[in-house]
């Protein structure tokens, strides 16, 4: 299972909160907007790869949307808070309620996720 990707020249991993802007077009008019949540899932590989986002919106309702990786309707993707996850699937946060539908913020820093920094005194 995938548990990191590339999107939009962004490293993006499970558990990451991320802010994906889309382009949406009415009628003759094109703006953007913004999605705001937790990455859930990461699907499929090289050009079929998708990813899905979770936010809880107004009156605790749970939003999911998932976009394909390289979609020409996301204009720009910005990464919030690093999270860090065990799992490569966080579907077990659907069923959780305020804080307990968080993820572990990673602690190390942003370029780790998942490589072992090896250091200590020999001798």
């Amino acid at each position: 299972m995938a548990m990191t990707t590339t999107i939009k020249n962004k490293a993006v991993h499970i558990g990451d909160i991320v802010r994906v802007y889309q382009l949406i077009r009415e009628e003759e008019k094109l703006r953007t907007q913004a999605f705001e949540g937790i990455v859930i899932a990461m699907k499929g590989r090289d050009s079929g790869k998708s990813f899905t986002v979770r936010k809880v919106a107004a009156g605790g309702v749970g939003v999911e949307r998932i976009w394909p990786v390289n979609s020409p309707s996301i204009d720009r993707l910005t990464v919030i808070k690093r999270g860090y996850a065990k799992k490569s699937k966080l579907y077990y946060l659907r069923n959780r309620v305020g804080k307990e539908a968080q993820v572990k913020s990673s602690q190390k820093g942003e370029q780790d996720h998942g490589e072992a920094k090896i250091s200590g005194s020999q001798g």
